[in-house]
């Protein structure tokens, strides 16, 4: 719920480096009265979650205005970037270099016992 009438939702993404080579890219929603607001409530999370998880927050933060009302489907963040690269070569660059830790779908997750 807004606090004024002037208040919005954005979604913020922060970058973070865990130990020497992990990096961490963490969006939050927030609700701020515009852009640089939003970015200085992340960032401030982005703190108290670096010492939280004995993590570096490496200062970029990137924000996005919600246009959705919060719910299933709404879009959180988006970043468009040009780039001459092929699909394959842009998801091999930017998403799928290898070194992510991240979940296939279609594999079954590990079941707990």
């Amino acid at each position: 719920m807004p606090e004024n009438a002037t208040d919005a939702w954005f979604g913020v993404r922060c970058v973070f480096r865990h130990g020497g080579s992990t990096y961490e890219e963490r969006i939050v929603i927030v609700l701020a009265a515009d852009f640089d607001h939003a970015i200085a409530k992340a960032e401030d999370d982005a703190a108290e979650y670096a010492d939280d998880v004995n993590a570096e927050y490496v200062g970029l933060a990137q924000a996005f205005a919600l246009f959705d009302d919060l719910g299933d489907g709404s879009e959180v963040f988006s970043l468009m970037r040009d780039s001459d690269l092929t699909p394959d070569e842009y998801l091999t660059a930017f998403f799928d270099t290898g070194d992510e830790r991240q979940h296939d779908a279609g594999r079954s997750w590990p079941k707990s016992s």
